[in-house]
């Protein structure tokens, strides 16, 4: 008598990929290692590397037939994204990045999560982790209110019904009913397509039993750049999405324009100067607090790390500029 199937839904894994030749053999070993018992395929979407991801990738390939690959020649994040969706064969769709490190009982975890409460897209906490003394600061600031906000996916919390979430866990039928990635969005396209599925009336549900460690960026100038067009970005989807906008992400953009008036006022009017004084005052303490139990050198760069993102977030908001509406 044959073995009697298992119920659990096909899952593909997509990944899009750009010079991840560091992560990326990790990144689909711990993919294909998971405990999930349903069918499971990884789909990676090969973007124009100047690095040996596509030579890697296609050793991973050959050494597995459950891994395909699908070109990127863009390299856009939701270029790639949709690619590997468009070939994917699964009921659900799990996205992981490739410098992403992931649980072996991820995928079983979150498609039960799926299952149960009936959402479209299901996510967990995004668990910065950094290995320098710098990339260790950038993980305190991205684990704490004071560097991201009060989003559970950074933050952690109670399971319940969310925004956004980091990655995704999806109902492929979700994907569908609202076209995708929207390849406008070179970022935020998570934000952004979580909000059309709410508006088309799925659930998108975080739970804290799903966490997948995160690489942080490994210096000012690339923290910088990164906050930067995340800033950028929202502003763009805020301006496609009337009323998605609020006290959290005006907080960075409202504190660049006060400091920097301020500190300009400052010359004709010397009071003015206590605002980015206490500014500065605020991160400093608030980074030592953060990081509480860090080396010396990590503490000493929490501030700094805080700044940066605030300021980068900020100023990009304020500066995005209009040619990038749609």
């Amino acid at each position: 008598m044959d073995p009697t199937p298992d119920p659990r839904p096909a899952v593909s894994v997509i990944m899009p990929l750009l010079n991840e030749e560091r992560h990326l053999r990790d990144a689909v070993a711990m993919i294909l290692a998971q405990d999930y018992s349903g069918p499971l395929e990884v789909v990676l979407a090969l973007g124009p590397s100047t690095d040996r991801t596509d030579e890697v990738a296609a050793t991973v390939a050959a050494a597995d037939p459950r891994v395909r690959l699908v070109p990127n020649p863009s390299g856009r994040t939701p270029d790639g994204l949709n690619a590997a969706i468009g070939a994917a064969t699964g009921e659900v769709i799990v996205r992981v990045d490739g410098h992403a490190e992931i649980p072996d009982d991820y995928i079983s975890v979150a498609v039960e999560e799926l299952l149960r409460v009936g959402a479209d897209n299901v996510g967990g906490i995004m668990d910065a982790r950094g290995t320098t003394d710098f990339e260790r600061a950038v993980a305190c600031a991205m684990r704490s209110p004071l560097g991201v906000g009060s989003a559970r996916f950074h933050t952690g919390g109670e399971a319940g019904e969310a925004d956004t979430v980091y990655l995704g866990v999806f109902r492929r039928a979700a994907l569908e009913r609202v076209g995708g990635y929207d390849p406008h969005f070179a970022r935020a396209q998570d934000w952004e397509m979580n909000h059309r599925i709410r508006e088309t009336g799925g659930t998108v549900w975080f739970t804290p039993a799903l966490k997948v460690t995160y690489r942080p960026r490994a210096s000012v100038k690339a923290l910088a750049r990164q906050y930067f067009h995340y800033g950028r970005w929202r502003r763009v989807v805020a301006r496609h999405h009337e009323g998605t906008i609020n006290p959290r992400y005006l907080a960075p953009p409202t504190m660049v324009g006060v400091t920097t008036a301020a500190a300009v006022i400052g010359f004709f009017w010397h009071p003015a100067w206590a605002v980015p004084a206490a500014y500065a005052a605020g991160v400093t303490a608030g980074g030592l607090a953060i990081s509480r139990g860090e080396s010396p050198a990590t503490r000493a760069a929490t501030p700094l790390v805080l700044a940066t993102m605030h300021w980068s977030w900020g100023v990009g908001f304020l500066t995005s500029p209009s040619r990038l509406q749609r």
